[in-house]
């Protein structure tokens, strides 16, 4: 498709709306989504489907994925899932014949060692509880039992050790689950995301039906599901599936593909909020905003065909569509609201600051351009709720993400356009916290500096309309130095956001940098 641009403004720039159109363009040219691959989700494919193409590849990217210390993944406690997937996965290929056949093979027994070693430190030793993440109370049991088993079978009884859970955490999940399976009841929704450590009740009698070939939107549950490719009446849709993600990410996958709804939601957005859809073929914008306003149904949309929906994406969806100009009656968002706050989905465990913060933005909206109506009184109650929970230090934390840049960022936003009169003094604390803990090369991160996080902090100091502090001019300068010399869109970034694993979403990243830059310009601009 092509299209006549849209006149660019000096607010913008030719770069700036070159960096949009590039965006745009990435999005349509990959209709599945861009994300990085799991380390979790990978092992699960290595173990469970070694039949399926790319299995060297899968094992190879476990083998180079390993951490000096023997760990997978990010550190502390949010190395032990994928450290578990990958110990697993490595015990039993080098246990089965043909399981290894790669050059590397020689290096699965070191690994394993020192895998195995990292698990016994972690769950021996750290107290530290295993952040909260979807699956994770049914996906560390069901690991820990597997990989005693396969420990277990070839050592000596005196020299058994078993692996306990991690500081914390009980087997209450997976025993209610368990009751459920053995007295034949429905299985939540929710859970077939995580199928493959359901036992072997779930593989036998549950028969979840795939939603675009997917169970769960999972590469993983799917492979569980299916079982393999000789299985009596194989599901062609689920093979399709299977072999689209492996071949999309060269052998490794994502926790979770197709994104595509959620991918375009986020990006639509980010550059939405700040006025960065400048520059971009209007034909384009409009060819997405369409497809986000088809997804939507009465409970809202999904992140991934056959996953539920949630107040989440559809907060996002309903927001960018207003922005846009296809603004959708949020009617949708109702049936997630407890009274308090916002539920990410019926029967979530926990509440979500950013959820409730992408809720205040989608109600706030359409309160202000239908002059109130049923939303104000709601987007008031949201806005007290976000109030109430800023942290100490002003910052605040979530549960899909791992970086409290993130929760601020979405915070700090969603208050300031829509409940500017409820915050008292929360967004001067919230940008004084940001200030304080940049780095000295200009970024700011969790346990690294990182274009995202660098890009929220930005956002919190530049979007939200908050008068200018001493010194600011120098701390943005630092920013932008920064962003500068990295790699521009680079697919490699920190993983920090929640899934089974966490995983990194290249192009809603890169939007959110684009913001942080647009943002920069604008306050250049008004600042001369």
């Amino acid at each position: 498709m092509t299209a006549a641009p849209v006149a660019v403004p000096d607010l913008v720039g030719p770069g700036l709306a070159a960096a949009g159109r590039e965006l745009v363009a990435a999005m349509l040219a990959a209709p599945a989504g861009t994300v990085s691959p799991s380390v979790y989700e990978t092992g699960r494919l290595v173990s469970d489907a070694p039949w399926l193409p790319g299995h060297a590849e899968r094992l190879r990217h476990l083998l180079a994925t390993q951490r000096a210390d023997g760990g997978w993944g990010a550190p502390g406690a949010y190395g032990l899932v994928p450290t578990l997937s990958a110990v697993e996965a490595l015990l039993r290929s080098q246990g089965a014949p043909g399981r290894a056949d790669v050059p590397e093979a020689r290096r699965l027994p070191p690994a394993v060692g020192r895998g195995v070693a990292a698990l016994r430190d972690r769950l021996l030793v750290a107290a530290e509880p295993v952040p909260d993440m979807p699956g994770v109370d049914l996906i560390v049991p069901a690991l820990v039992d597997r990989i005693d088993a396969l420990l277990a079978a070839g050592a000596p009884p005196a020299q058994r050790q078993v692996l306990p859970l991690p500081h914390g955490m009980t087997r209450h999940r997976t025993e209610a689950v368990g009751r459920l399976l053995a007295a034949g009841g429905p299985v939540p929704e929710k859970l077939w995301h995580a199928f493959e450590v359901l036992d072997e009740r779930a593989r036998a009698h549950l028969r979840p039906r795939p939603v675009a070939g997917a169970v769960g939107a999972s590469p993983a549950a799917t492979a569980a599901w299916l079982g393999g490719p000789a299985r009596p009446g194989v599901d062609r849709a689920a093979l399709g599936y299977l072999t689209g993600a492996v071949a999309r990410g060269g052998g490794p996958v994502p926790c979770t593909t197709p994104i595509a709804v959620f991918e375009r939601a986020w990006v639509l957005s980010s550059l939405a909020r700040v006025g960065a859809t400048t520059g971009v073929p209007a034909a384009l914008v409009a060819e997405l905003a369409a497809g986000l306003a088809a997804a939507l149904g009465p409970t809202g949309v999904a992140t991934s065909p056959g996953l539920p929906t949630d107040a989440d994406t559809t907060a996002v969806t309903l927001f960018a569509l207003a922005r846009l100009g296809l603004p959708v009656a949020p009617d949708s968002l109702l049936a997630y609201d407890t009274g308090a706050h916002f539920c990410t989905w019926q029967g979530e465990d926990g509440a979500s600051v950013t959820t409730n913060a992408h809720v205040l933005e989608a109600l706030g909206w359409h309160a202000r351009h239908t002059f109130g109506g049923p939303y104000a009184g709601m987007a008031r109650r949201v806005a007290g709720w976000l109030v109430a929970g800023q942290q100490a230090d002003g910052s605040w934390t979530d549960r899909w993400h791992a970086s409290p840049y993130y929760a601020t960022a979405s915070v700090a936003a969603s208050l300031a356009e829509y409940a500017p009169d409820a915050t008292g003094g929360v967004l001067d604390r919230a940008a004084g916290w940001v200030r304080d803990t940049q780095r000295d090369d200009g970024s700011w991160g969790l346990w690294t500096g990182t274009p995202e996080e660098t890009a929220y902090a930005l956002q919190v100091l530049l979007g939200t309309g908050r008068p200018p502090r001493p010194g600011l001019a120098g701390v943005v300068r630092r920013a932008l130095a920064y962003l500068d010399g990295q790699p521009d869109g680079a697919a490699d970034g920190v993983p920090l956001w929640h899934d089974k694993d966490l995983y990194h979403p290249v192009l809603i990243v890169r939007a959110a940098v684009l913001a942080a830059r647009h943002l920069a310009r604008l306050a250049d601009h008004i600042g001369r």
